[in-house]
């Protein structure tokens, strides 16, 4: 479980090291920029782009919006049948997780899903916070906007865009959200929580080619819309690469960059010696006892469990049409496609119980 207050205060005194960091750390005419706490990346172009199949305007259409979000009842009766109509394969005896989700605890999801889940219930909680759509670069760009509520003397709340990724939304935020608006020491944010095209309520793009990139720099055209010079992004997965993105695409408008994914790219020499030696030698290294529990053996425990988990990456990236044929088609197959992901990316022992440690 998590305290509110002392993760509030962490993310507070985050932001002012990132202050000291992000002013030390920029240099010239903002080729480099200093972000996170420690490193230094090289600034990227801002390029540009257009995602629909219709023809771009001289001038592109820059209101915002007001959006609700809502659950007709044709949409209702059509899930329904769709999980009425629900085939399982039969699992292997005494299987659980281990070889992806498991239909004998699937059922128990479905008939939930049917009978028990309250659709207008979830809708009221996501129409909790006020949405917007505005169209950038030819997408309806849909966003979470939300000021905030105690008063702040002579200021502003910070401006700060959280980011997702996948399998997640915008409502994943929504938790934290009461912690961040709220006044705490004169210090208090307003929090910009945006769906990445083709996620949630966002467009899809309809033509080959974008990427994160494309992405930042929709996402630092909505921060400039709204009126934001400078602000503070946190992303997480893909969330993390579009906000570094942004970060080198724009370093002197971000002010902090949060980031809890961080992909390594560089391996320093020193590490891969380390890894090396450290199951026989620990103590040469710095390793301490619980390290080298958690490490070796090194082949099993990193390389190999991290390909048991990652097919999903390679379709997803190769043969995205064929993998969206059907969980597009069955909501059945796109529960027990996420869900896996939360079992299994939340703890790895989880695979050796019947709910895959869904009900914790």
């Amino acid at each position: 479980s998590y305290s509110f207050p002392l993760l509030k205060t962490t993310f507070i005194e985050m932001l002012k090291l990132l202050q000291v960091f992000t002013a030390a750390g920029r240099s010239g005419a903002g080729h480099t920029g200093r972000v996170g706490c420690y490193r230094t990346v090289s600034s990227i172009p801002l390029g540009d782009g257009w995602w629909s199949r219709e023809t771009r305007p001289a001038s592109e259409d820059s209101r915002i919006h007001p959006f609700r979000i809502e659950t007709s009842d044709t949409e209702i009766q059509d899930l329904h049948a769709r999980l009425d109509r629900a085939r399982l394969s039969p699992p292997l005896e005494n299987s659980g997780f281990h070889y992806g989700f498991s239909s004998s605890y699937l059922q128990k999801v479905i008939s939930y899903w049917r009978h028990n889940f309250d659709w207008q219930k979830q809708v009221n909680v996501l129409n909790r916070y006020p949405h917007f759509k505005t169209n950038i670069e030819g997408l309806n760009v849909h966003f979470v906007h939300c000021k905030p509520t105690g008063s702040l003397s002579g200021q502003s709340g910070k401006p700060l865009m959280l980011l997702h990724g996948w399998p997640g939304s915008f409502s994943e935020f929504y938790w934290m959200l009461p912690l961040l608006l709220a006044n705490q020491d004169d210090l208090a944010f307003e929090v910009i929580c945006p769906s990445i095209p083709g996620y949630g309520y966002s467009d899809a793009p309809e033509c080959e080619g974008f990427d994160t990139l494309a992405a930042a720099r929709i996402f630092l055209k909505l921060m400039e819309r709204l009126g934001f010079s400078k602000f503070y992004l946190q992303g997480g997965d893909w969330g993390s690469i579009i906000a570094t993105n942004m970060a080198q695409m724009k370093p002197d408008s971000v002010k902090g960059l949060h980031l809890n994914m961080f992909p390594v790219t560089n391996v320093n020499p020193v590490i891969l010696v380390s890894l090396l030696l450290g199951s026989r030698f620990p103590s040469l290294v710095g390793f301490s006892q619980k390290d080298v529990k958690l490490l070796y053996p090194y082949m099993q425990k990193n390389i190999f469990s991290m390909l048991k988990e990652t097919g999903y990456l390679h379709i997803q990236a190769t043969k995205p049409d064929t993998a969206g044929c059907g969980l597009n088609d069955s909501p059945v197959g796109l529960a027990a496609y996420i869900l896996e992901k939360y079992s299994g990316w939340t703890d790895s022992q989880n695979v050796h119980l019947q709910d895959g440690g869904l009900e914790r």
